[in-house]
């Protein structure tokens, strides 16, 4: 019976190494996806006029990576890009708003975040 013992703490190693083996990989897919996606976005973005799109997904990548002054110019950027839907925009004024929020702004939190409700006054997220 004490021989089984080795036998089930090597295989419980085992898995809880390949669970970590797992989770590792897929942190790495992740921020590789995240990377190429901020090199592609800031590329097209340096050359040429952006969309409001690419402007509020760029914007997302630096709200994620907490560089929140980077991320407000860039939502301010959506909000002003010709090609706005204004189905959109609430988002943008959300995003915005938590930028401002995660800056200790909270004035203008709360105007970005009425904002949203103003063209949208469904939109729970800014509740």
């Amino acid at each position: 019976m004490s021989t089984a013992y080795p036998t089930i703490y090597l295989s419980l190693l085992l898995v809880l190494l390949a669970i970590a083996a797992v989770a590792i990989v897929r942190q790495v897919l992740k921020t590789r996806r995240t990377e190429n996606a901020l090199s592609r976005l800031q590329a097209k973005l340096t050359k040429e006029k952006g969309t409001a799109q690419e402007y509020y997904e760029l914007g997302g990548i630096y709200l994620d990576k907490k560089v929140f002054a980077q991320a407000i110019g860039l939502f301010q950027k959506a909000l002003k890009a010709d090609d706005l839907d204004e189905a959109e925009s609430p988002l943008i004024y959300n995003a915005l708003g938590f930028a401002y929020f995660a800056q200790e702004q909270y004035d203008l939190a709360i105007r970005n975040y009425k904002e949203a409700l103003k063209v949208d006054p469904t939109y729970v997220t800014a509740l």
